[in-house]
Formats: C-alpha cells, structure tokens, sequence
C-alpha cells in the first residue's frame, strides 16, 4: 500500500548518484568492419571523452585511454573530435592541444598536425580514404579564420609540419560539414559569415578541388542550408528551408537545374547547427534515405526512393542523429523516456538492439510520461511538455497541488523533445512536477516559430515561459504558489528576465546564466560574438536595448530566493556575470546562495558536480516552498 506525504517530500530510490551515472552523454558512433565505435563522456573520469568499441564477439572495451579526451574547442562547442577509417585506425583531437592524433588500438597515439597555438581542429571525416577537418586558427587582434582541410595519413617515422595539412575550402567566417564526392574531385560544405549564425543564413558551396577558383553555391543564401552529402551517381543531398520547414532536398551541381524537394514535410530534418558533425539524415546505397523529422518530438523516417515516408518503431523521441549508415544498417543516437541510447537499426525490417544505454536502469513505473501542452501566449501558441510527479510508492493529500520546475534550455536556438532524462525523473519521483518549454525561438516548429525571437530575446521567451507556467496552474495541475524556475546559459537569461520581469516565479535557478548584455557581447568567443545582433540587435545602436533587457539593469525587482551555479572555467558565460548577479542579490537582501565549480566550463561533466548541482536544487527548493528532503541536507542560504 502506499504511503501519503505531501509533495516534494516524497522519499526516492532515485539518488543523484544515480542522475548522474544515467546520463549517459554519446559523441558519435561508426561502423568499423564488424565492430560498432562510440564516443562516450565519462563522468567519473572528469567527463573525459572515450572512444569505445563492441567487438563482434559483443565484448566492449576501450579504444581511447586516459588520459586521452576527445575534445574540440573549435566554435568553441566542438564536435566532431574523433573519426576512424574503415580498416580501424582512429584519428581524434585531445582537448590538451587541440592536434589531431592518430592510434591504432593497443599501441600509442602518435600526431599528425604540428605543434601551433591558437590552433583548433574539429569535425572530423574520414571519407573514401580522405581525412577532413575544420582547422580554426587565432589571429592576434583579429577574428579568428577558418578552413576546411586535409590531413595526411602519415607513417610512424614522419613528424608533422606544415605540410602535413592542406587548405581546400575557405573564404568565409565559418565552415562546416565537408563532404567528399564519390571520385574525390569535389568537396561540398557549408558556410556562413557574421552576423549570421548557422540557422539563420548559410550557404552550401561546391569546390573543383583540381581547379580552386571554380567554387558555386548550390543553395542558400537567404535560408539555412545544412549538411550536404553526395550519392554515389554524383547528385547533392542537403536539408534546406525555403518553405519554413528543414526538408532534404536534391541537386546536381554539374547543371544549373534548381534542387527539388525529396520528400517535402511540415516536420523538420535539421536544427541548430551548435556543434559539428551532426547528422539528421543519411542516404543509403539503394537510393533510399534514413532522416529524422522533428515536431516537438523526433520521429525515425525511412524515405523511400519515390518520396514517400515510412516511420520506423523507435525507442528515443528526443535528440535523435543519424551516427553512420552500412547498407541496410543504421547507428542511431537520442534520449527516451528514462535514458539516452545508441541502437543499431535495421532499416528494412525495422527491428533495433540496444548498443550502448537505451533503457532505464530502473522500473518503468518511476518515469514519468510527457503530456504535450499548447498554452496560448501573448506572441501565440507555446509548446511545452509537462511531466507530472510520478513514484508507485507515495501519493499526496487530496488537497494538495504539486510544486513544478520550469525548464528553459539553453541556446536559445535549440530544443526539447518529449522524453523524461533521468534528472526530470530525480524531481518527479519525489513529487516535484517539471515543465520543459520549447518558448518562442526554439527550433522544431519551423523558421517562424524560430523567429518569433528575433530582436526580442528577454520578452518573447520571459513571456511565453510564464504563459507556459500560468496554463499549467490554471488547469489545476500545478500550485500557482510554488512554481519555480531553472534554466542554463541563455536559459539562465531567461530565468533572470523573468524573476525581474514577472511576479509567476516563486524561485530560481541559474546555471552560469547571462545577466548583462553588454558583457556577454563583449567577453563572449567568435561562435556567437554577433549572436546578440540578431536576438536584441547590432551595438552601439542598440545599446539602450540591451540595457533595458538586461536583469542586471533592474536588480531592486530582484525579490524571490536565486541558487547559482557556475564552472571557473566556462569561456561562453565567464564565472564574473554570476558573481554580479550574486553581488546584485547580496546588496538588495535576497536569499540566495552561489556555488561555484572548479575544472568545470560551460556544462557540467564530471559526477562530483553533477551530484552537488541536483543535491542543490532540490535542497533550495525545499528551503523555499517548505518541504522536507530526505537523503539530502539541507541547503543555507545567504
């Protein structure tokens, strides 16, 4: 039978230990013979990133050693650190130097870019015999220049230099996705310049590299072209948008023949390029296409050869990529309820095994289910996805409505799908309800909903995570008294803006968050130096915007309880606009407290700090909304 206790107290199983030990965090995966390789971040080995492999006997066993970390700093968010060719040399970048390295499993990684501060690689390819990367260097007093480049596979006895790298593609502020075509005489990619950022404008250009003056672009230009791949018979795939919606599209670029849609949907197959080497489809050898579509959750397509589209039964609905494609086969990534997973798919029957994660680790029965909610804001319909208090052991008084946690990701150009993780399941198993809101500005609802942001970051994303919030109290599954507020990077903004910008919020939490403008614009790296342009609007002119959206201009409206939490290291959002936030509540009185992470950068990855971080949170809530924590100590606040 069980037990009643009131909200947010309930005892759990669920530890943060536990939080952190499923979360699982995959960074790519490959095809290797007949072995299956992944990359994997390790929290207990302070969130270094791991090659791993399955041999064909099924055992796992680790390609990439410590103290090797696979980690690319070039956007400053990476991606695409590590690739391997098809006879299982790996070639990764470590995170200590940022050279590109090559091993061989069981023997020493040996380098194969020179020694060259200031000088990052990322986005790696290993394509028909060919080493791809995004080499971005430093420029004193510039912004830094961008290529796509060739490494050479060199033998044991050589030392790099120079001439071990090649220039193919330049000519823009950014470069991404190289894509080799079949007979290695072209190189497809994509390419943008500031102010723009990848979802904004991009254009997909195509080089002759035998004749490098002879570069076109394909598509783009006022959209936001994505991922070019090439098919066997010479034709371009890329995902585009000229409709509003992210759909592959075909072209052959030895003609002037305008690309067509393959398979034209109102979902999209494409999203916030923030790192390198995301795949949202893949083309297969028999013409056929696997492709993600996205409308608030993520849908598994097959895209048949006529155009028509056949879902595939998968597990995950939240954050799915297309890793690598072998005929028939797939390794798919992404998160569903419970946990995060690579599978192996087969495409043509549709069956799918469990790689590495792919299902909770504890019984069904403590996840809680996604309800989609649609709330009717000031800017138009908001999207969000409400997960209730859920544990088959404990229920509450009768009388009694749930404290919730509203989510607001980070980015603001990115996304939430519909698949409880298990730090959703560390709140809601002790009775304390999480709201996950796609605001205004959020991709998987196509350009327009994305661009409900432009120019109004601090209000359109304020109001519409409010209205989300005010729709759940209204319908009585929340207690419009306790609802709290918790979001990172630009949704720690967003948590800010709103708790001096609206009286919904009882609490907040801030994780390494924005509270002034003007110092992001000015401190923040080149990824995202001209981000604000297009969010607020272009300095010196908007100056009077900035200071009128920025939470830091209107510290007397702060007034509820504030947790911080912050990395020392983090070089997107410097550990100094969290001290002003604190200094700003320190002088008008607020109750708060301010945690700060040494090693960590913008996101948290070893287990100590994840551990420290949920123990906190759910701690402050306790401490504000008056309820018991067991297992966990209570939290002081300042």
């Amino acid at each position: 039978m069980s037990q009643q206790l009131p909200y947010g107290s309930w005892p759990s199983p669920l530890t943060a230990a536990w939080a952190s030990a499923s979360s699982l965090r995959l960074d790519g995966a490959s095809f290797v013979g007949d072995e299956i390789w992944w990359g994997e971040s390790l929290p207990d080995e302070a969130g270094r990133v791991a090659v791993m492999r399955r041999r064909g006997d099924g055992t796992a066993q680790v390609v990439l050693p410590a103290p090797w970390n696979a980690r690319s700093r070039v956007h400053e968010y990476g991606g695409g650190a590590w690739t391997v060719s098809d006879d299982g040399e790996l070639f990764f970048v470590d995170k200590s130097d940022q050279r590109i390295r090559s091993l061989r499993p069981g023997g020493d990684p040996r380098p194969l870019t020179p020694e060259e501060t200031g000088t990052h690689y990322g986005g790696l390819r290993w394509q028909r015999g060919v080493l791809l990367a995004v080499r971005e260097r430093e420029r004193p007093g510039g912004t830094p220049e961008r290529h796509i480049v060739r490494i050479e596979r060199a033998d044991s006895a050589e030392v790099p230099d120079a001439s071990s790298v090649t220039e193919l593609a330049g000519g823009s502020d950014f470069v991404a996705q190289p894509a080799l075509s079949p007979d290695g005489s072209r190189l497809a990619w994509v390419a943008w310049d500031h102010p723009d950022m990848p979802w904004d404008r991009t254009r997909i250009r195509v080089a002759d590299l035998d004749a490098p003056r002879g570069i076109r672009d394909v598509a783009g230009g006022a959209t936001a072209a994505l991922q070019p791949e090439w098919t066997d018979d010479g034709a371009l795939f890329f995902a585009d948008e000229p409709t509003g919606r992210w759909n592959v599209y075909r072209v052959d670029p030895a003609t002037d023949a305008p690309p067509t849609a393959v398979s034209p949907a109102d979902a999209d197959t494409g999203g916030g390029l923030w790192v390198l080497g995301t795949r949202w489809y893949a083309p297969l050898d028999d013409g056929r296409l696997v492709a993600v579509r996205t409308h608030g959750s993520d849908q598994l397509v097959i895209v048949d050869r006529d155009g028509g589209a056949i879902p595939l039964p998968f597990p995950a609905t939240a954050r799915v990529q297309i890793e690598d494609v072998r005929g028939s086969r797939a390794l798919v990534s992404g998160a569903m309820p419970g946990g995060a997973g690579l599978w192996l798919v087969d495409l043509d029957t549709g069956e799918t095994s469990a790689v590495r994660g792919g299902a909770p680790d504890v019984d069904a029965s403590w996840i809680p289910h996604a309800r989609q909610l649609t709330t009717e804001g000031p800017h138009g319909l908001v999207h969000a996805f409400a997960y209730p208090p859920t544990n088959p052991d404990v229920t509450a008084p009768a009388d009694e409505l749930p404290p919730y946690l509203v989510w607001v990701h980070g980015g603001p150009t990115s996304h939430v799908g519909g698949a409880a993780d298990s730090k959703v399941a560390y709140f809601t198993s002790r009775g304390i309800g999480v709201l996950d809101v796609n605001y205004g500005g959020s991709t998987g609802y196509g350009r327009s909903y994305r661009e409900r942001l432009k120019g109004q970051w601090g209000v359109v994303d304020v109001d519409d995570v409010a209205a989300a919030a005010r729709g759940l109290a209204d319908e009585g599954l929340a207690d419009p008294s306790r609802l709290a507020i918790e979001g990172g990077s630009a949704g720690g903004w967003t948590v800010l803006a709103a708790l001096v910008g609206t009286d919904v919020f009882g609490a907040g939490v801030s994780r390494y968050g924005v509270g002034d403008a003007r110092a992001l614009a000015a401190e923040t790296h080149d990824f995202e130096a001209r981000y604000l342009d297009g969010l607020i609007g272009p300095l010196p002119e908007a100056e009077p915007v900035y200071i009128e959206r920025s939470p830091l201009s209107r510290p007397e409206r702060f007034r509820v309880p504030l947790l911080l939490l912050q990395g020392d290291e983090d070089a997107v959002v410097p550990p100094a606009q969290a001290e002003a936030i604190r200094d700003a509540l320190v002088a008008h009185g607020v109750p708060h407290a301010y945690v700060l992470y040494a090693g960590e950068g913008h996101g948290f990855r070893r287990t100590e700090t994840i551990v420290n971080a949920l123990e906190s949170e759910l701690a402050f809530l306790g401490r504000v909304f008056s309820f018991d924590t067991p297992g966990v100590a209570p939290l002081a606040l300042d």
